[in-house]
């Protein structure tokens, strides 16, 4: 999609600042060439993408206090502070900007037993797209009340979610099979001193304060999608034919030609309420403090790790983060029960929950650090330390990259050349177009016309224009960028048979 920038003077500027190291990598030094460089990953025709304001916004966090390193990937476009398709590295500091106020939006993808066949016909799929509907509702605002057959979450059982995650307790209250927690990323979240009680606590306080005034309304939210990008996908899985990735398969629990389900969501409005709560707050100290802004941008605000401040913010992130870990399950034993009323007799188990807006403390060159993924998914390969005692140990583990329903998905697993990116790709094909450019830009028709003539189903009476494919990167260029950096390799490929998606605005 190079055409949208390519005739623009400060795109082409921009562009003649990168050293192309190899066919999809380059450096992006600093400004005055001072400190490490920012390491880009993405083909010529992927870095003609980056913009203007996304280049200045990497050079913008690369220099931020506290920050060692930042990397942009493929997908990468302006965010909020830090670019969307980022990691940034800081052993001293925290950015609640580079995780953004959807607290860990995320991907998880669910393997039925079902053949392909079985959803052929149309009719089979628009009874799956109701009864799916009716118990995953999807909106910005909406949650259980709008959904007949959704899971009614109270606020007390709410805040013992929000401090525990998908605990085992957690998951038989809501009917989640309790052995998907161990097909997760990160199935439950602690408090900065590794407590669960410090959530407890800490989530008392700030309903005590008021700081939740619609907290039940919040909780009604879990076993939801939302609006804008967020959406849930019928999928058909095609492996990859190199005979190599066939036990990577296996151990990720991918069934050539089966029907799965593939889902993107995120904490909701809870989620969005913490960071929003934490942005104020941390740019009134700020200006109490009369601190600058790094670069002059107060979405880059930070604390520094050991202060109040950074702990609130900890504790508050990993609220979101349990908040989104059990919203995902939960979506997906929805579904999976939706399946079985339209499908008696399937079954189905969690292939693997991994998030893309995330800090997480993790080992880099010696010590550790707090790895901010913007709009970026880890990626560790096998043989990682921290995958030791996991079901991936040997394998890596699995990442799912969402492309768009025409061109396709994938399940990729991470090769030791990721370690160049800080073990971490893509979450997805990065848009190329702004929402209301793509309104502009694009025809309703032709978009909705499209979905017809691949045989893709979807609830609404039309696909919102702005999530339609062409607002969204060349996904072949983006996946080429990964696999010949040698970060990722792709196991398979899923292709969708009807989306949930809804037109509402997003939570992020």
């Amino acid at each position: 999609m190079s055409q949208v920038t390519e005739n623009n003077p400060a795109t082409t500027m921009h562009q003649s600042r990168f050293h192309i190291t190899g066919e999809a990598e380059a450096f992006l030094p600093m400004r005055a060439s001072e400190g490490k460089p920012i390491t880009v990953i993405g083909t010529e025709a992927i870095r003609a993408t980056f913009d203007p304001a996304c280049i200045e916004q990497a050079l913008n966090s690369r220099g931020a206090p506290g920050v060692t390193d930042l990397v942009l990937n493929p997908d990468a476009h302006s965010g909020y502070g830090a670019p969307v398709g980022c990691v940034m590295v800081s052993p001293t500091h925290i950015y609640p900007g580079p995780v953004g106020v959807d607290i860990k939006c995320s991907m998880s993808l669910l393997q039925m037993d079902i053949p392909a066949d079985e959803i052929a016909d149309q009719r089979v799929r628009r009874r799956l797209i109701e009864a799916i509907v009716e118990r995953t509702p999807t909106g910005a605002g909406r949650g259980q009340r709008e959904a007949r057959k959704s899971r009614r979450v109270s606020a007390d059982l709410g805040a013992q979610i929000c401090a525990e995650g998908a605990s085992h307790a957690i998951c038989e209250a809501l009917g989640i099979p309790p052995e998907w927690a161990e097909r997760c990323e990160d199935h439950a979240h602690f408090g900065h001193d590794g407590n669960v009680s410090t959530l407890h606590e800490r989530l008392e306080r700030l309903r005590a304060f008021n700081a939740f005034p619609n907290f039940e309304s919040k909780m009604l939210q879990l076993g939801s999608y939302g609006g804008g990008n967020h959406f849930g996908e019928c999928e058909v899985v095609e492996l990859s034919s190199d005979p190599s990735l066939r036990h990577t398969a296996e151990v990720f629990g991918l069934a050539d030609g089966r029907v799965a389900f593939l889902s993107h969501c995120g904490s909701r409005g809870f989620g969005n309420m913490l960071a929003q709560r934490q942005f104020k707050t941390l740019e009134g100290h700020f200006r109490a403090w009369n601190l600058p802004f790094p670069a002059g941008d107060r979405q880059l605000v930070y604390a520094p790790l050991g202060s109040p401040e950074a702990d609130a913010y900890l504790d508050d992130m990993a609220l979101g983060a349990n908040f989104a870990t059990v919203n995902h399950l939960l979506i997906n034993a929805l579904v999976l029960e939706a399946f079985q009323e339209v499908l008696p007799g399937t079954t189905g188990r969690l292939v693997y929950f991994i998030s893309h807006n995330i800090a997480r403390l993790e080992e880099v060159d010696g010590q550790q650090a707090w790895v901010h993924r913007k709009g970026a998914t880890r990626a560790f390969p096998g043989g990682h330390q921290a995958l030791k005692d996991t079901p991936f140990a040997e394998t890596g583990h699995p990442i799912l990259l969402p492309g768009n329903p025409r061109d396709g998905s994938v399940v990729m697993v991470a090769q030791p050349g990721a370690a160049k990116s800080r073990y971490s790709v893509n979450h997805g094909a990065g848009r190329c177009m702004g929402r209301k450019a793509a309104a502009r830009a694009l025809d309703q028709k032709a978009v909705d016309a499209d979905f017809h003539a691949h045989d893709i189903l979807f609830n609404a009476r039309q696909y919102p224009i702005d999530e339609a494919p062409n607002a969204y990167k060349d996904f072949a260029e983006v996946l080429r960028s990964v696999e010949s950096a040698g970060l990722a390799r792709q196991v398979c490929k899923l292709k969708a048979r009807f989306v949930i998606k809804d037109a509402a605005e997003a939570d992020d």
